[in-house]
């Protein structure tokens, strides 16, 4: 990060083993269950779990009117299974060509490229999970969005774990 830079921190403890929170992050059926703030699904979520190798994710959400998507894509930059996870994120068009969040009506000054950080650490059956998204702001709509993803995780864990004990 950078002096000054925009950052995003959550912090949460799952009840559920470490092996299992990176399951959740890491396998695009199960990441597509929990991605993405409440009333939106996750039809489409590619990963090559590879340091250099891409990812793209579209989010969507119905109206009465029409279906709103939104595309991202990024790189993975580190891959510590099953510890740490850093990858980067721009918005981009379907094929994964990155557009400017300007273009998608993000207000000015929000960057291109944005940063992606997961830290895990067991505690028994527990998982204390550290996000840090560089380039979102506490308190903005990224922040809810990424609050609402990890209640919905935090359900589908204990699912998870119920449904395997």
């Amino acid at each position: 990060m950078t002096k000054g830079q925009d950052f995003l921190r959550i912090e949460r403890v799952f009840d559920a083993p470490i092996e299992l929170v990176w399951q959740m992050w890491t396998d695009p059926a199960l990441f597509k269950k929990w991605y993405g703030p409440n009333g939106m699904t996750v039809p489409t979520a590619e990963m090559d779990l590879s340091v250099g190798g891409t990812r793209k994710v579209c989010m969507e959400i119905q109206s009465p009117d029409r279906t709103m998507t939104m595309w991202f894509t990024g790189v993975y930059k580190e891959v510590t299974a099953p510890r740490r996870l850093v990858y980067t994120e721009s918005m981009c068009d379907p094929d994964g060509t990155i557009l400017s969040p300007q273009s998608m009506g993000m207000p000015d000054g929000f960057p291109d490229i944005t940063e992606v950080i997961v830290e895990l650490v067991a505690d028994g059956d527990q998982t204390k999970m550290t996000m840090v998204h560089v380039g979102v702001a506490e308190g903005t709509a990224g922040a809810g969005g990424w609050n609402q993803a990890f209640d919905k995780l935090a359900v589908l864990v204990q699912s998870e774990r119920e449904s395997t004990s």
